[in-house]
């Protein structure tokens, strides 16, 4: 017998055009499945080991996901081509139109997956890089490793290795690891590159407000108190003083660009009122907002 999965799933408006085709092996059950979604059809899913999925037609501008609660009440974003779902994340999706798609579903045993990792990244390494869910919109460089395994699991006409080996690949061209620059360079108590990328990204999406470090912590998978130790000794700032100058950048652009008062803009970057940014702003530029739009403008 091999590995089956466990899912808990409900759809509302989903139903297969094609006969579901799977196949089982010793460390993964790979899915394929051909489907339609109506107009406001949804779907709540959650596992509780690591999976993978990836459409083979692009459902983006169809399909909306979240991981926070139903789409329509925490807010969607497209759902990618493909997605790495760590064990235990729920997933919901809405359909905003009729759509048809495919997509190849494999569910990972997490400790064959995690022995997979370990001997190249560490046992903590590894663990972090299978506990962050990914993304990907461009499936470019996995695409042909995915229509490989997709006839795989429809057929099973070769050795289960071969679809072992193809998941595996899959999976690894799909998680957040480090590249051959960045192995190792949290090695000295730092953060590494892909850490420090997480966080700007996690900053862009939450520019109105300020993150605690213990947010900021669990987004590159450390304690609080060792993160703000790394990040001391890999930026030479504070994480507060980091996000003053990161929101004072977005200040600075907002100002130049368009018309709002300088008390709008404060509101609508997370500070209390203007006095609170003129704070902030003097702190980190040595001047206030309206004397650097006054400097910064054309004459």
């Amino acid at each position: 017998m091999g590995f089956l999965h466990a899912m808990t799933c409900a759809t509302e408006g989903i139903q297969c055009t094609a006969a579901v085709r799977w196949q089982s092996y010793e460390a993964m059950c790979g899915v394929y499945w051909e489907a339609e979604g109506k107009a406001g059809a949804t779907g709540y899913y959650r596992s509780p080991d690591p999976r993978v999925m990836l459409f083979f037609n692009d459902v983006s501008s169809h399909i909306g996901m979240s991981e926070r609660g139903a789409v329509e009440n925490r807010g969607e974003r497209p759902l990618c081509r493909a997605i790495y779902i760590p064990a235990g994340m729920p997933l919901w999706t809405r359909f905003s139109a009729d759509h048809r798609f495919s997509h190849l579903d494999l569910h990972l045993k997490g400790a064959w997956l995690l022995n997979r990792l370990t001997p190249t990244l560490g046992a903590s390494e590894a663990a972090a890089v299978l506990q962050r869910p990914v993304e990907l919109q461009d499936v470019a460089g996995i695409l042909a490793i995915g229509e490989a395994l997709k006839q795989d699991v429809c057929t099973a006409a070769r050795h289960p290795l071969f679809a072992e080996g193809l998941a595996v690949a899959l999976t690894v061209g799909l998680l957040d690891l480090p590249g051959p620059e960045e192995c190792g360079a949290g090695a000295s108590g730092g953060l590494t590159p892909t850490q420090i990328r997480r966080l700007r990204k996690l900053l862009d999406e939450h520019a109105g407000s300020r993150l605690t470090n213990a947010e900021l912590a669990d987004a590159v998978s450390l304690s609080p108190g060792w993160f703000a130790r790394a990040f001391k000794k890999t930026t030479g700032k504070t994480p507060l003083y980091w996000q003053h100058e990161h929101r004072i950048a977005l200040v600075k652009s907002a100002l130049l660009t368009g018309n709002e008062m300088i008390a709008d803009v404060s509101m609508r970057f997370g500070f209390a009122d203007q006095a609170h940014l003129t704070r902030v702003f003097r702190q980190v530029t040595g001047t206030t907002p309206a004397a650097w739009l006054r400097d910064s403008r054309p004459k």
